[in-house]
């Protein structure tokens, strides 16, 4: 019965968002090498004084950037401080998330999940309505449920039960969807922002700062619907009576970033517990947001929800599949509001749409009322009883969640706050388990005990900085260079038996496939340390001074101390692979340089 729809073309799973601003960043990186290179080639007359051409070009491009960058930021502190209509008006949000439960079941019938199957191949009787057929509820999907509840604070409740909600729809098979309306299984929830969280300079002052979650409930998703134009749909039952939870926040955001930035730590929460199948991108989770403004003085608005009073009448924005979408789509539909109510125009209570890269909300439909889709209890499936062991048990083997794991890095391992953020939010979690895995290595490894504070920041720099840069192009894969071969790499570094300029190189080798032990690695190639005297050293750095005395008078008058990295470099390049160690370098130019009680920065 269901074979007319097989022929549905299949829409890959693979996050297009993600990979079209992979292509959108590098296109950027190409304007921005084209226009250096116009800025070469409109360099008009030579300059009159004595500094370089070459110099004189690199400066004005520095002061091009920085004149930019300081546009930049006064326009976008013109605009959060000078609007006049943010004074006036405050904007409110409530965000629902819909979260797809990591399960091999449907909630309502035996048939198994399935992403990107092909189209009506995990189909039973239930999912799509055949008269007689009954629902069975399949408990194994309550566990990631509870999972992702109890990491969100939740109080779970001893009794759930469900309901029918009635409207009619193509994607809705039965007339109903079956949720939790009257007694959901979780409630009283909260989560936590921290500076941490919001991007850099992007935290409020009020920070860490509560929203609070109202319930989590549990429901069915509903089926794919693929237009095909002018007026063919075309329906994929196989996403029919999918687990779903329902997050509902209460009403307590007041700002478009602090929206996107909820969403993010929720979407990180339920990944971490392993809750959800994946994240936006990926389509495992999609947002609604409610909007809804208010004059900041006077009486206030005349709407409740949830308990929270004295709002303006809301909209709901549907389905947005990203957190970067939640952002853009609350400032759009904030302003339509403003726009409209400053105009003497009334907002009314409406579903709409946002597509990406619009600046305005688009109108679905009227805003249905509770009373329009007409609850009522399922009397098809019994109430849900849960014991207080299991709760106690999952409580108790929920994993580290991202703030404890924040805590932990900062901590334990040394790594800076953003540092920390990066490994939790990259690759599914898959970053932070390779560190953790290098990390467990090198505690085993023979390395100076003085050294050991230091392996934290170190190993996280390789992870992230050089390692990172190797994948900038490809998708992670730790198979690459194994945490067992970036921690030879480091201990060998840190061991002093290769130089950093070494270990990078044999980084890259082990990335491009070479099959070769470490050590062998390191022997055929020559890139064991052979360390110059002191003598050497002194007399490398003594000769690079003598050339560069302008670069010296900079360093000692101008107090330009970064111009000593260069010198680090020069003695590196002029010397043989493996033989000057830039710690020893640099400490080596210090002290050759005059007036060194001046400049000498603790050594």
């Amino acid at each position: 019965m269901f074979k007319k729809h097989t022929a549905l073309a299949v829409v890959s799973n693979r996050p297009y968002i993600c990979q079209a601003c992979l292509r959108k960043a590098r296109c950027t990186q190409l304007v921005l090498r084209n226009s250096n290179r116009l800025l070469q080639t409109k360099a008009s007359a030579p300059q009159s004084d004595d500094t370089p051409f070459r110099k004189a070009l690199k400066d004005a491009s520095k002061q091009q950037k920085k004149e930019k960058r300081n546009t930049d930021s006064s326009l976008q502190t013109s605009r959060k401080k000078n609007d006049p209509r943010l004074e006036k008006w405050e904007l409110t949000v409530g965000i629902e998330l819909h979260a797809e439960l990591n399960t091999a079941q449907k909630l309502f019938s035996s048939a198994a999940t399935s992403i990107g199957a092909d189209a009506n191949t995990h189909v039973s009787l239930f999912d799509v309505a055949f008269p007689g057929s009954q629902p069975h509820f399949q408990k194994e999907t309550l566990i990631p449920a509870l999972r992702g509840a109890l990491a969100l604070n939740c109080t779970v409740q001893r009794k759930s039960s469900f309901d029918r909600k009635h409207y009619f729809y193509q994607d809705q098979p039965a007339g109903y969807q079956i949720t939790q309306y009257y007694e959901p299984f979780a409630r009283d929830g909260h989560v936590t922002l921290y500076a941490h969280d919001f991007p850099a300079g992007a935290a409020p002052a009020d920070c860490p700062m509560i929203i609070g979650i109202k319930q989590v409930q549990m429901e069915q998703d509903t089926a794919k619907t693929v237009q095909q134009p002018p007026s063919t749909h075309l329906l994929d039952f196989n996403r029919v009576s999918h687990p779903l939870i329902e997050i509902i926040t209460l009403p307590q955001i007041h700002d478009h970033t602090v929206a996107a930035v909820c969403v993010r730590k929720i979407q990180n929460i339920l990944t971490t517990v392993n809750a959800c199948t994946a994240g936006m991108e990926m389509g495992g989770l999609r947002a609604d947001v409610n909007v809804s403004v208010r004059k900041r003085t006077g009486a206030g608005g005349e709407h409740s929800y949830h308990g929270v009073t004295g709002l303006g009448q809301r909209t709901e924005i549907k389905n947005l599949a990203s957190v970067k979408a939640v952002e853009d789509a609350v400032i759009a539909e904030r302003d339509r509001q403003i726009d409209l109510l400053e105009s003497g125009g009334v907002v009314e209570g409406e579903t709409r749409s946002w597509t990406l890269g619009s600046k305005t909300t688009k109108r679905l439909r009227g805003k249905e009322g509770e009373i329009d889709y007409r609850y009522m209890p399922d009397p098809d499936i019994a109430p849900i009883i849960l014991g207080d062991d299991l709760i106690t048990h999952l409580r108790t083997s929920l994993p580290k969640l991202p703030d404890r794991m924040v805590d932990m890095l900062t901590q334990k391992y040394g790594l800076s706050t953003k540092d920390a953020g990066t490994l939790l939010s990259l690759d599914d979690g898959d970053r932070l388990d390779y560190f953790l895995d290098v990390m467990g290595r090198l505690r085993g490894a023979d390395i100076p005990d003085a050294d050991q504070p230091q392996l934290g920041r170190i190993a996280g720099n390789w992870v992230l900085m050089e390692l990172g840069s190797l994948f900038k192009d490809v998708d992670w894969d730790p198979r690459r260079v194994g945490a067992e071969q970036l921690a030879s790499i480091i201990s060998h570094l840190q061991r002093k038996i290769i130089t950093s300029r070494s270990a990078k190189k044999l980084l890259l080798i082990k990335f491009e496939g070479d099959k070769r032990p470490m050590k062998q690695i390191i022997e055929e190639e020559n890139l064991t340390l052979k360390p110059l005297s002191r003598l050497e050293y002194e007399a490398l750095a003594r000769a690079l001074l003598d050339e560069k005395p302008d670069m010296v008078k900079d360093i000692i008058e101008k107090k330009q101390e970064k111009k000593v990295k260069w010198f680090v470099g020069q003695m590196i390049a002029r010397s043989a692979e493996g033989s000057v160690e830039p710690d020893v370098a640099e400490e080596v130019l210090w002290k050759q340089l005059p007036q060194l009680g001046q400049l000498d920065p603790e050594w």
